[in-house]
Order: C-alpha cells, then sequence, then structure tokens
C-alpha cells in the first residue's frame, strides 16, 4: 500500500493504492497526523475502492514541515570532512549524543515526482542526497515512509559551517515522493537505498547505501527533533544520506536522478538550475 496525493477536478485528494485497486481517503494528511497510529489506520483501512481516480501526481505533504537529519551515517561524515574548512566539527556530530537536525523545507516547497529539482546558480559543486524520510505523527510515531532528496551545494556548506541553510534550504532543493507507504505496511528496516544520475545517455554517477548504517535510531533522532518542537500536523524527517559522490561530480542542469528505497519507492527528478549568481556580479 502506498498513499498518493493527486490533482482529481482541480483539487487535491489522497487515493490509498493497493493490489485491490485505488480507493479514495476521507480524511487528508492533516488529519490523520493528529490521530494516534492505531487511529490512523483505522481509517485508512476504511476506504474502498473507486473507479476513476486518476490525476497528476502531488508532492506526498499538506501542512507539514520537512526536516533533516545529518552526518547520521560515516560515510556521510568522512565526506563533510574532505569539503569542508572545518572539518571537524563534522567529526564531532558523528559521536556526539546530541544528532545534527535542521529545517529543510516548507510544504508548499516541496518538489513531487517527476517535478524538477533544482541546483543553485551561485554553487559549483551540487549533489542529489537520497534519504529514507520518517513521516511522524503529532505524538512522534512513525506513520510512514517517504523517499526523499535533500539536494545540497557541497561548495557553500563546504566554505563555511554556518552556510548551512544557503546550501540545504533554496528552491526545489526537497523532492519527496512519489507516495508514504504506512508504518503497517511497510517491510522492516533497514531499507536498501539506491541512487542513479543519468546524463544523457551516460549514467554519470551511481551508488548504494543501506539504512543499516545509520549511526542513530530512527526513533533517538525523532526523539531530538521533538524535544523542544511541537508539530500539530506532523512532520518529515529525513534521516541522512550514505551515498557521497567524490568531488569529481557535481549536478548538472538536464540530469535526472533517481532514487530507489526497497519496499518504500522510486523517486524520479530532473534538474534544473535555480537562483542567480550574486558572486558574479558587481558590488
Amino acid at each position: 500500500m502506498e498513499l498518493v496525493r493527486l490533482e482529481i477536478g482541480g483539487e487535491p485528494a489522497w487515493v490509498a493504492r493497493t493490489q485491490a485497486g485505488s480507493a479514495p481517503l476521507r480524511i487528508g494528511l492533516d488529519d490523520l497526523l493528529r490521530l494516534s497510529l492505531r487511529e490512523a489506520r483505522a481509517a485508512v483501512d476504511a476506504a474502498r475502492p473507486a473507479a476513476g481516480l486518476g490525476g497528476a501526481l502531488l508532492a506526498p505533504v499538506e501542512s507539514q514541515e520537512v526536516w533533516a537529519a545529518g552526518v547520521t551515517y560515516e560515510r556521510s561524515r568522512d565526506g563533510r570532512i574532505e569539503e569542508s574548512t572545518e572539518g571537524d566539527v563534522y567529526e564531532r556530530v558523528y559521536t556526539a549524543q546530541r544528532p545534527e537536525v535542521f529545517f529543510k523545507s516548507t510544504a508548499q516547497r516541496v518538489v513531487a515526482d517527476r517535478q524538477p529539482v533544482g541546483v543553485r546558480a551561485d554553487s559549483p559543486w551540487n549533489v542529489p542526497e537520497a534519504e529514507l524520510g520518517l513521516v511522524l505523527n503529532a505524538a512522534g510515531e512513525i506513520f510512514g515512509y517517504v523517499v526523499g532528496d535533500d539536494v545540497s551545494s557541497r561548495s557553500i556548506e563546504g566554505e563555511n559551517p554556518l552556510y548551512l541553510p544557503q546550501a540545504k534550504v533554496y528552491e526545489r532543493s526537497c523532492a519527496l515522493g512519489p507516495g508514504i507507504v504506512p508504518a503497517w505496511a511497510a517491510p522492516t528496516p533497514p531499507f536498501e537505498i539506491a541512487l542513479r544520475v543519468q546524463r544523457g545517455d551516460v549514467v554519470a554517477f551511481e551508488g548504494s547505501a543501506s539504512t543499516a548504517s545509520i549511526t542513530r535510531r530512527f526513533e533517538d533522532l525523532v526523539a531530538w527533533l521533538m524535544a523542544a518542537l511541537h508539530f500539530p500536523v506532523g512532520a518529515v524527517l529525513l534521516t541522512g544520506t550514505g551515498i557521497v559522490p567524490d568531488e569529481s561530480f557535481s549536478l548538472r542542469a538536464d540530469d535526472v536522478v533517481t532514487i530507489d528505497i526497497s519496499g518504500i519507492g522510486t523517486l524520479t527528478n530532473p534538474v534544473v538550475l535555480v537562483g542567480r549568481d550574486l558572486t558574479r556580479e558587481e558590488p
């Protein structure tokens, strides 16, 4: 089962897709995530298959903020140390009790499957970050899982760790989709993650990782996110990436990024250039 958000008749609608067919939900994601996991499952299970439920795929969020955890894999730690002028901060956070948790996107800025993700015009080194997303309810329970791409500027973050928001938060920098697999319908973790970047007829980069390599438990990351924040309609928490290209690779406009997470889904997005390069403009 996966829960997808579609545009049907000009209006967004949530649909549960199963082997038995597609069933419209009578309740949206905001309201589902206000409920306990048990109550939400009952609401989803009450949906009945119906015909005529085709429509354009939308990003699988309503009012949820997207947050992210960083340096949760050893490979991510090593990559951040390699890129940064202040590499020791990443070594310290990798082993610290408190994880790195940062804001990534509002719901309105999330890109859906097949929609373009962006790389910054003022950054020469940009990468996709293939990540498992945890869809959390208001109580902090894991309602479901989603495929995520935390597109990032490694050159901007590497120049100064205080530039992290600019490296991470900009137009089209966050993609989620195609849908949410509820926790009760998902395979048991860990999940295998594969990333491929297609450049014309050539595979420009590919790699893989397993969430078994995450140094922190999902529940711990959730607890730190919610330690001093309340999310009345839930949130999405990206859990970090274990696939980090070396400095010889950078995303380009017209590349196509595909992220596959076993049992959760496949997210595919073309790449476009966004913003302008102030570093090249006259003061």
